[in-house]
């Protein structure tokens, strides 16, 4: 690998990891329920995006299962959270 892929990586690594920190801090203190859904959301997409990173600089297949482990449910948990708040139960 050449040193720009790997400083590029490095730099999205950062930026991601930025970004998780920033949105676990509005999950946490978000003053709404739909701030901490929309906080939770970003915080799944940032992991998922992390594993990806991941997976391309260490050459390893686990971790591109990891993130699609993270998106499924990740997506389950977002549309479980927006039934939740727009009808008040989840299963009806």
């Amino acid at each position: 690998m050449t040193i720009l892929l790997l400083a590029a990586m490095g730099f999205a690594m950062a930026c991601l990891g930025l970004a998780m920190l920033f949105a676990s801090i509005r999950m946490f203190r978000g003053p709404t329920a739909q701030d901490r859904v929309m906080a939770m959301d970003t915080l799944y997409v940032s992991a998922m995006m992390m594993m990806l990173v991941l997976g391309m600089r260490y050459g390893s297949q686990i971790y591109f299962e990891m993130s699609l482990l993270i998106a499924l449910v990740g997506f389950v948990g977002s549309v479980a959270m927006a039934k939740f708040l727009l009808r008040g139960e989840v299963i009806e």
